[in-house]
């Protein structure tokens, strides 16, 4: 009954999710407190009380019939402005109101600009390691993805092999920083470089290349690392956007797509990412979170809860023996499995009631992610578990 493009959709359903479903599973069985999930980037940070109020105001002050009415399929002319203005205070950028298109979250931005730019046979390049549903969001529109291997140890993109695998059908490339699954903020040199790439073979190819920045962590960086803003690299540049992360309003669905004035046939490109919105069924992002960003377009989620739970964690794990980089940003470690055979790793892992995620659904097998958006005792309860498991590797443990 269900489609063919389905099937396969079907029978890869998300690692991520099914780890999280069975740790709700091991939870009945063991209780809550002795089940350590860290399968989904689900933050644990509560939203800034900025926002619990701003959506108290909105339904106060403004006019319901306009609050929950239709508006442009863009979004509210105001609350695109209002995220223009904090941008350009920001990063020194010029960007106005029909810059920006307000969506269902990153997901659906990433979906509508796809839909916008590409034709069936169109090539999609990704770096390794990525979020694995990028595929699927490519294939939706009949394109075909491309995965350039991970530079390791850094997970810094490769650009030779990058350089390699560009050809005359590649339409767009997804870069992700903070990096889901590594925690790594590409350098501003990484992307200088990448922009002269792209440049030269539009230039070879006679065609026009996107670069999608997929940036849902992009406020979520420590040590004082700043995430450089990708449109001052290179002209043909869409942003994808979420508060999933910054607000902590994952549920709530809402973001923004960045088309800058500098891309190619700019005006054309909103004004078909608009119709794209709609014709997806997204028809318009939700109005009354709308309503809210434009309150709350400053604020901040608690970083110093997730940089604590980073330190603890890395610093604990990497004393019992694992191997990982310390993330610069996003809330995840991205740690070598001491197994060859990842899949075993994380079988033993949740014998310990500890859930993690391969590196293979990221497309770098070899690793595990740990999703560190939990809260601090539930790391702190963890640590004897992570120390069983390391010596049941091999390694030295606590």
């Amino acid at each position: 009954m269900i489609a063919e493009k389905m099937m396969p959709l079907v029978r890869n359903n998300s690692a991520i999710r099914t780890m999280f479903e069975e740790g709700r599973r091991l939870a009945a069985l063991y209780g809550p407190e002795n089940v350590f999930d860290f399968s989904l980037g689900n933050p644990n940070v509560p939203a800034p009380d900025a926002v619990k109020q701003a959506i108290l105001d909105v339904l106060e002050e403004e006019d319901p019939v306009f609050v929950h009415g239709y508006m442009s399929n863009a979004g509210y002319e105001d609350v695109r402005a209002a995220v223009a203005d904090s941008l350009n205070r920001r990063f020194g950028t010029a960007f106005h109101e029909n810059n920006i298109l307000m969506t269902v979250g990153a997901a659906s931005g990433m979906n509508v600009i796809l839909k916008t730019i590409l034709n069936p046979g169109d090539q999609v390049l990704v770096f390794a390691p990525y979020f694995l549903e990028y595929g699927s969001y490519v294939r939706n529109y009949d394109g075909e993805l491309s995965v350039v291997p991970p530079h390791l140890p850094d997970f810094q993109p490769d650009l030779e092999a990058f350089r390699r695998q560009l050809s005359p059908k590649t339409k767009a490339v997804i870069i992700n920083t903070p990096n889901n699954p590594t925690g790594v903020v590409y350098s501003e040199e990484t992307l200088r470089k990448l922009g002269e790439i792209l440049r030269e073979k539009e230039k070879e190819f006679g065609t026009d290349i996107v670069l999608i920045s997929d940036e849902p962590y992009r406020e979520l960086a420590y040590d004082g690392v700043e995430v450089p803003y990708v449109t001052q690299y290179y002209a043909n540049t869409v942003v994808c956007y979420s508060y999933s992360k910054s607000l902590s309003l994952p549920g709530e669905r809402i973001g923004y797509l960045v088309i800058p004035d500098e891309m190619k046939d700019s005006g054309e490109v909103f004004a078909a990412a608009v119709i794209a919105n709609r014709v997806l069924g997204c028809v318009n992002a939700p109005s009354l979170m709308q309503r809210v960003i434009k309150r709350c377009v400053d604020e901040g989620v608690n970083l110093e809860a997730y940089d604590r739970n980073r330190s603890r964690l890395y610093g604990a794990l990497t004393e019992y023996g694992f191997s990982c980089i310390r993330p610069q940003g996003a809330f995840y470690l991205f740690v070598k499995s001491p197994l060859e055979d990842e899949a075993q790793f994380c079988r033993i892992c949740k014998e310990h009631n500890i859930l993690v995620v391969p590196g293979s659904s990221f497309a770098c097998p070899g690793y595990v992610r740990i999703a560190y958006c939990v809260s601090y005792q539930q790391i702190e309860r963890s640590l004897p578990a992570f120390a069983q498991v390391a010596r049941a590797c091999g390694l030295r443990g606590a």
